[in-house]
Order: structure tokens, then C-alpha cells, then sequence
């Protein structure tokens, strides 16, 4: 079965789905383990109001039979609390009665730098809100829970993925920045790191740059809300240095002693261990909106002012190690296989004895 991840939702509907398919039977998944990765995505300083609204927990409907998968698609679901508030608005149907709650009037102020304006103009819409609610980040909560279950999978093989914001040590500086910003009615970005240790030399591969491991790990970092730019090891640094001071030499043992490629080359893996950051812009949704276009008049307006956070960086660090892990299960997936996790981890076992890796 295909190694896939698909999911819906949208931010203020009834809940968030991810249906995980190609999980070998027999892993072992630690709710609680989940759950912790829920929380910290809600965590840091700058956070809106809602992450007191929602307290997300996984539930699973499909796939798992105490605590053990059963080698068919996983259903993962994360509710949306703050739902109730906007049942008539977000309700799938045409709702009966009058019009109670939030969402109930046709959103025509677009956001610069959200996907509103793109979103209308594709797909027809006339009503923003039918863009925004699903470009939302409130949708990476089931990405996470996704990317906890990958980890549960690469644990089995001795890899960990740990991802964090870049320059911890100004920690402080940067809450004083996200204070500014709130005061001025601004936001602010940054950049985050996701390290994964233990991944053996191997995965992915050069053969068809659709299946190179960068590539795909670029893109699933880019893809997630508000990132704007994606490196691989030293990445953009490397395009100043000597190739004498860019490449990492190797040893008699094969392990190197430096790492600017980010272990990666040629599209597979190294060996050593991978490093993947991202940069995030300061998130669109402003208190103090920016100049903007009313759809339904064509006159000049201010963009749309909703709830938002004035940082997220912190949780985008949750999110990327999320994407990171999943994307390495896919890969270490495609070169173990196995129906059975017993299977998987015997096929990793094999090929380190066939390369002599320790």
C-alpha cells in the first residue's frame, strides 16, 4: 500500500482529518506522546486567543486496535472547539433559521500575503471565507498529528527528529520583538531548524529528481503556511565559499567531520545528520490592515481584520519537524518496506550489516 497522507478540514469547521495510508501493521503509538506534540504546537509567546479555545487531542476512528496499528489507513481527527461558534456559518449544509454566530456575513476583503484573493479568483468564490478557512494554519494541528505517528515509525530504526528555532540564546529579543509587534498591531517571522539524527546513508535517491530527498524535503517545508524559504546544511552560504571550503571530506570509516551538505547529496542521504531550516514571514493577518480591494464594490479598503497571531514561530518549529518526519518515513519506508513493522525493522537491520554501517 502506498506510503500517503491525506487530509481535510477547515480552521472553524467541525474538525481537522488525516487519512494515513501504507503504515505497516504493529506499530506501536503512544497517545499521550501525540497529544504532546498538539500542545506544543499551540505553545509560545505571541499566540492568539484561540489556542486557549482549543485544547487539541487526537482521536482515532480507523486503523489502530489498542494502541497498535493494523497495517490498513489510519483515521486521525482533531476537533475543532471553537466550532460551536460558528455552526451556522461553517455548517456544511444550507443552516435553518436565522443567522446566529460568527461567519454569517461574506468576507470580500482580502488579505495581502494570505491566499484570499488568489483563492476567489481560482476557484470562483465569492465569499473569501470559502479560501481562507482551509489556507488557514489552524489546519498543520492534523499535520502534526500526522508527522507524531512518522516518528513513532522512524523510532523503530533509531532515527530522531527535533526541530527549533534558530538562535535559542535570543530568546528573549525576539519576545521583545513579538511585544513591539503587538503593541504597534504588527507581526513578525523568523527562521526555524529541524535536525534528524540517525538517518542511515541511502535514502532517496539521484535517479529522477522527483525522488531526490532534498527536493522533497524542500517541498514539504515550503509547503506549510507562511514559509517563504527553505535550505538544505549551509544551503544559500554555500554559493560564496571555495568548493575546498563547501564540500564535507570523508574519513577511511566514511562519516565526515563536517556537515555543510546537511546529510544530504546527489538527492540521498549521507549518513550524516540531515538539516533542513525554513524561514518564515510575519503573518498577514494585521491589526492595523493593510490596503486591500472590497470585491464586491471595487473600491479601496482595508484588508480583513480577524483573530491571528502576532508570532508563530515556535510552533512552526512543531509543524516543520512534522513535515521533516513525515517525509523520512516515506523515504525509509520506500527503501525497508514491509507489511509488518517487524518486517521494516529487519530490512533496516539487513542493509546496515550489507553497507557495514554502525
Amino acid at each position: 500500500m502506498t506510503f500517503r497522507l491525506a487530509t481535510a478540514g477547515e480552521s472553524h469547521g467541525p474538525a481537522l482529518v488525516a487519512i494515513l495510508t501504507g503504515l505497516p501493521a504493529g506499530l506501536v503509538l503512544d497517545r499521550d506522546a501525540i497529544d504532546a506534540d498538539l500542545k506544543r504546537r499551540q505553545e509560545g509567546y505571541g499566540r492568539s486567543p484561540r489556542q486557549q479555545i482549543e485544547q487539541d487531542r487526537v482521536e482515532v476512528l480507523a486503523g489502530l486496535r489498542q494502541g497498535r496499528t493494523l497495517g490498513t489507513p489510519l483515521a486521525l481527527v482533531v476537533r475543532n472547539v471553537d466550532h460551536k461558534n460558528w455552526t451556522w456559518g461553517m455548517n456544511p449544509w444550507p443552516p435553518e433559521g436565522g443567522a446566529v454566530g460568527k461567519g454569517t456575513k461574506p468576507v470580500t476583503l482580502p488579505r495581502p500575503g494570505h491566499a484570499d484573493l488568489a483563492g476567489v479568483l481560482k476557484y470562483g468564490h465569492a465569499d473569501v471565507r470559502d479560501a481562507l478557512e482551509r489556507a488557514s494554519a489552524r489546519h498543520t494541528a492534523v499535520h502534526v498529528a500526522a508527522g507524531a505517528v512518522a516518528k513513532a515509525l522512524l523510532g523503530t530504526i533509531e532515527i530522531a527528529v527535533e526541530g527549533s528555532v534558530v538562535d535559542e540564546d535570543g530568546l528573549r529579543a525576539r519576545i521583545d520583538e513579538a511585544r513591539e509587534a503587538r503593541a504597534q498591531r504588527d507581526t513578525v517571522g523568523g527562521v526555524v531548524e529541524v535536525r534528524a539524527r540517525g538517518v542511515p546513508p541511502g535514502l532517496g535517491t539521484y535517479a529522477d529528481k522527483s525522488d531526490r530527498l532534498d527536493a522533497r524535503l524542500a517541498a514539504a517545508v515550503m509547503g506549510i503556511q507562511a514559509v517563504k524559504g527553505v535550505e538544505i546544511g549551509d544551503g544559500f552560504a554555500l554559493a560564496a565559499r571555495f568548493g575546498s571550503e563547501a564540500h564535507d571530506e570523508i574519513r577511511t570509516d566514511r562519516r565526515r567531520d563536517t556537515n555543510h551538505a546537511g546529510g544530504l547529496e546527489a538527492g540521498t542521504s549521507n549518513g550524516e545528520e540531515i538539516v533542513v531550516r525554513a524561514a518564515m514571514k510575519p503573518l498577514p493577518t494585521l491589526m492595523k490592515p493593510l490596503a486591500s480591494v472590497d470585491l464586491e464594490t471595487g473600491e479601496p479598503a482595508q484588508a480583513l481584520v480577524e483573530r491571528s497571531d502576532v508570532a508563530a514561530v515556535e510552533a512552526l518549529a512543531v509543524v516543520a519537524e512534522a513535515a521533516v518526519a513525515w517525509e523520512l518515513a516515506r523515504a525509509a519506508h520506500e527503501k525497508f518496506g514491509g507489511d509488518a513493522v517487524g518486517d521494516f525493522v529487519g530490512s533496516w537491520r539487513a542493509y546496515l550489516e550489507r553497507i557495514g554501517w554502525r
